[in-house]
C-alpha cells in the first residue's frame, strides 16, 4: 500500500483523531525514515539505508517551529498539541532533552494553551535524558503494542534486542505520568498470521498495563496506507470491549476506530 514521509521538520497542522489540532515536529530526516522499529503498519513505510540519514539541528527546529507558531497566532488559529513524531523515533535525536526544553520555552511564549505531545516507541525510555524529558511534556505517549516479545517482533520489528518485560520495567518508573498507547490489527505479513486482539494477547496486555499503571490507555486501529498488505482493522465494537476492560483497571481509555 502506499505510504509517504513528512517533508518538513515542521509540518500540517493536521486534525488528530486522538489529539486534536496538531502540529507537528519532525526530528528525523526529511528524505528518509530513520528509528529502532519497522513497524508493519507504519505511515511513513519501511526503514531504509541509513547511511546519508542526518537529524534535523536543534537550531532549525528551533526556527521553523518559532516561524510556524507565529504564523499561526496572526491568522488566531494555534495548535491545541504541539506533536512529536515524523519519519520515525524522535527519542533517537541526541538533542532531544535540549530541544524539548526549546519547545516548552516557545509554547509558553506563543501559544500558551498548547500541549507538547511526543508519540514515542518507549525504546529508549529508560535513558535518563530521555525519561527526563518526557516527564517534561503534557502529553508522554508511549507504544506498546503486546505483552509477548514474539508478537512486537512480527508487528513492530525492532532492530536490536528488544524485551517486553525490560520496556514495562522502564515504564513503570513514570509512576503513572505516561499515556499507554497501542495499535490492534490483525491479517497477515511475511506468510505469517499476525492478531494481537485474540483473548490471550488482550490478557497478556492487560497484565502489563496493570503493571504500569499510566494515566490513560489510547488504543486505536489502522486508519492509514500501512507497508504491509494483508493487514486488516481491528472493529470498533472490539476495541470498545477491550476499554472497557481497561477502565475496569481504574485507568481512563480512549478508543480511536
Amino acid at each position: 500500500m502506499s505510504t509517504s514521509l513528512f517533508g518538513d521538520v515542521i509540518f500540517g497542522p493536521v486534525h488528530s483523531r486522538r489529539l486534536g489540532l496538531s502540529l507537528g515536529v519532525n526530528l528525523l530526516p526529511v528524505d528518509a525514515k530513520l528509528c529502532n522499529f519497522n513497524c508493519i503498519y507504519c505511515e511513513c513505510g519501511w526503514n531504509g539505508p541509513r547511511s546519508k540519514a542526518r537529524f534535523n539541528s536543534r537550531e532549525k527546529v528551533r526556527e521553523e517551529l518559532e516561524r510556524k507558531l507565529r504564523e499561526m497566532g496572526v491568522e488566531g488559529k494555534l495548535p491545541d498539541v504541539i506533536t512529536f513524531a515524523g519519519n520515525g523515533e524522535p527519542t533517537l535525536h541526541p538533542q532531544f532533552e535540549e530541544i524539548i526544553g526549546d519547545t516548552i520555552a516557545l509554547r509558553d511564549e506563543l501559544a500558551p494553551r498548547a500541549r507538547i505531545a511526543v508519540l514515542s516507541n518507549a525504546t529508549l525510555a529508560g535513558r535518563p535524558s530521555v525519561r527526563r524529558a518526557l516527564l517534561k511534556v503534557d502529553e508522554n505517549i508511549l507504544k506498546l503494542d503486546s505483552a509477548f516479545d514474539r508478537t512486537v517482533r512480527q508487528i513492530n520489528g525492532p532492530q536490536g534486542n528488544y524485551s517486553v518485560a525490560d520496556t514495562v520495567e522502564n515504564l513503570k518508573k513514570f509512576d503513572g505520568r505516561m499515556i499507554l498507547q497501542t495499535m490492534f490489527l490483525r491479517g497477515s505479513c511475511r506468510g505469517e498470521t499476525v492478531d494481537n486482539a485474540t483473548e490471550e494477547e488482550v490478557n497478556a496486555w492487560l497484565e502489563a498495563v496493570g503493571e504500569i499503571r499510566p494515566s490513560k490507555v489510547m488504543i486505536y486501529t489502522i486508519d492509514r496506507d500501512t507497508p504491509a498488505e494483508g493487514l486488516q482493522k481491528v472493529s470498533v465494537e472490539e476495541l470498545n470491549r477491550i476499554a472497557e476492560r481497561v477502565r475496569r483497571l481504574g485507568t481512563e481509555c480512549s478508543v480511536a476506530g
